[in-house]
């Protein structure tokens, strides 16, 4: 799936304009957000937004739109604001905590309708509850993933961890860069 940027208002309400109901039991929003230092000290840059069934990618620049990513509304009168607040809307993410806590200090998005991934491995996992499982771990022991698909989702994620983690001299100020880096994008 080739993720698409979304820089404009134009794009957004394009986009917003193209998003099926959503509400409802089964999920069709699967989202990640992306900053330097995520939180509420940091900043927030990228929405990605997997959209199913229908496998499309979007990135919504939030580095360029600032607070009209969350105010863009689409024909419908929808906006991202009124999508990541409602609580029939049924979104997943992978470790809502740093997420909810940016989203909300910085734009006052107060996001609701939520399955967090991390927290339904945990509530199920018959070994010890002590840690919660990082997404890479998880995916190495519980996906139906292919051997193929794991190793190119571990080496896809590995060039990214190079760009981003300070650890590995990389520095989370990359997802701010436009145009943003291929290995970001994937």
């Amino acid at each position: 799936m080739e993720a698409q940027m979304i820089n404009s208002s134009l794009a957004l309400k394009t986009f917003i304009d193209d998003l099926p109901d959503c509400k409802g039991a089964e999920p069709s929003l699967y989202i990640d957000l992306e900053g330097n230092n995520l939180s509420r000290n940091g900043t927030l840059s990228l929405i990605t937004i997997l959209v199913e069934p229908r496998h499309i990618v979007r990135l919504v620049d939030v580095t360029g739109l600032g607070k009209d990513a969350f105010e863009i509304a689409g024909s419908d009168k929808r906006t991202l604001r009124q999508i990541l607040e409602a609580p029939e809307i049924v979104k997943v993410f992978f470790d809502i905590r740093n997420n909810s806590d940016a989203v909300f200090a910085l734009f006052d998005v107060r996001a609701e309708g939520i399955e967090d991934v991390q927290l339904m491995e945990l509530a199920l996992r018959s070994s010890p509850k002590r840690y919660m499982n990082s997404l890479a771990k998880c995916i190495q022991r519980d996906s139906t993933l292919s051997f193929t698909d794991k190793h190119e989702w571990k080496a896809g994620k590995e060039r990214g961890e190079r760009l981003f983690d300070p650890n590995l001299d990389g520095g989370y100020a990359v997802f701010d860069e436009r145009p943003l880096s291929t290995d970001i994008k994937k």
